[in-house]
């Protein structure tokens, strides 16, 4: 089966400097990265941490548009995050976000991230017609 690599124009090419692709689309499945939230400042009155949250839904919505997709077609996440006590907030965003038909999920508290200053990574598996 062929492997068809999605990079968004609007998202900086990792493999030039990262050696690994935004998604990776074999078949059906699109399989996308861990995105942080870290390239943007939070809005006034928002946290760190909900901020990250949605920067980083929004770029794996980008990487998803870009294959022909939205985060409804995400089946399964898992989800890092640096502090397991932001766990009942990302759950309480992630419902926000997604609305229903929610994916299969982990998540795990991990010491630290490759970014320092991320609170939280999330690598997705979508299913796309």
């Amino acid at each position: 089966m062929a492997k068809h690599i999605v990079q968004p124009q609007s998202l900086p090419d990792p493999g030039a400097t990262r050696a690994y692709s935004h998604g990776v689309r074999a078949g059906n499945l699109l399989f996308l990265a861990g995105q942080t939230g870290t390239d943007t400042q939070p809005q006034p009155g928002q946290s760190r941490f909900e901020h990250q949250t949605r920067r980083a839904f929004a770029r794996l919505q980008v990487i998803l548009e870009a294959a022909g997709g939205t985060l409804a077609d995400i089946v399964t996440m898992t989800v890092f995050i640096t502090d397991i006590r932001f766990g009942d907030e990302f759950v309480r965003l992630r419902g926000e976000i997604l609305r229903r038909d929610f994916p299969a999920s982990a998540l795990i508290g991990v010491s630290h991230l490759a970014s320092p200053e991320a609170l939280l990574e999330i690598q997705a598996i979508a299913a796309l017609d």
